[in-house]
């Protein structure tokens, strides 16, 4: 009877291929707001990604829930009940990410809230608390990462804004305000940070199918899709896949900018 010897080499060779395809492999990469909505896309798509997730919510259940998703796609996933208003808190994630991870590659900062209401009917408790979450929370979260990664000589943070931060919505005064507030601090931060190997862009999603949107009237959601040039709004995972495609390598010529995911509402 004759053998013949089965190489193997061809498995590990497409094996190798695999692992060099995950474009986060081993990015230490803390999401803020990661429980729900865009949040918990992006977090699931830098797992499948290779990244090491690190995921921020201010509800504990959720950020079990979403650490749990992805270990199960394999990935190394640590989750931290975090306020981004706190300062303290915040600190103190970082700290422990940093002791357990010894750095920090990206930062996605998604937390984001809304209270509406037009400009003659907006209390100063509502204006306050968007403007806390969606602006402040962002710097702390900035602020707390920057010097590591200037450290490092590299990182990437990136900023959610919003279609209503480039044009305006109704009865989003508050909101409107924080999303046009990253804006700046996302040109900024490109400028001060960029010559220290540190990249910063935002997206700017349009109208999303997260829990946030959902709680709007059927009818007003029916116009917002009439008004997209795809005829229709759009899913956590394509706003995911711009986050995924910003914090990797591939993006390494792109900071400072504003990148519109909204299916050309604007046109």
């Amino acid at each position: 009877m004759q053998c013949h010897r089965i190489s193997i080499y061809p498995f590990h060779s497409l094996l190798n291929e695999i692992i060099m395809a995950a474009r986060l492999l081993n990015k230490v990469s803390i999401i803020t707001g990661a429980a729900q909505g865009i949040g918990l896309a992006t977090a699931l798509k830098f797992a499948k990604e290779g990244a090491i997730v690190i995921i921020c919510d201010v509800k504990q259940a959720g950020v079990d829930e979403t650490v749990a998703q992805c270990r199960a796609l394999g990935a190394t996933a640590e989750g931290f009940v975090m306020d981004v208003t706190q300062r303290a808190m915040v600190d103190d994630v970082v700290a422990q990410v940093k002791t357990k991870f010894d750095r920090i590659d990206v930062l996605v900062n998604n937390a984001g809230i809304t209270q509406d209401a037009r400009l003659q009917k907006m209390t100063l408790e509502q204006f306050d608390r968007v403007i806390d979450v969606n602006l402040r929370g962002v710097f702390h979260c900035s602020q707390a990462v920057a010097d590591g990664m200037v450290a490092q000589g590299s990182g990437v943070i990136l900023n959610a804004s919003s279609v209503v931060g480039l044009y305006g919505n109704f009865g989003q005064t508050n909101y409107a305000a924080t999303k046009f507030g990253v804006i700046g601090f996302t040109k900024t931060w490109s400028r001060e940070l960029g010559p220290k190997g540190v990249r910063t862009n935002a997206v700017a999603p349009g109208f999303i199918t997260t829990p946030m949107v959902a709680a709007m009237p059927e009818k007003v959601l029916q116009d917002l899709g009439a008004k997209v040039a795809l005829r229709r709004l759009g899913k956590p995972e394509e706003i995911a896949n711009v986050y995924a495609f910003l914090a990797s390598d591939e993006a390494s010529y792109i900071n400072g900018e504003v990148i519109e995911v909204s299916g050309g509402i604007s046109l």
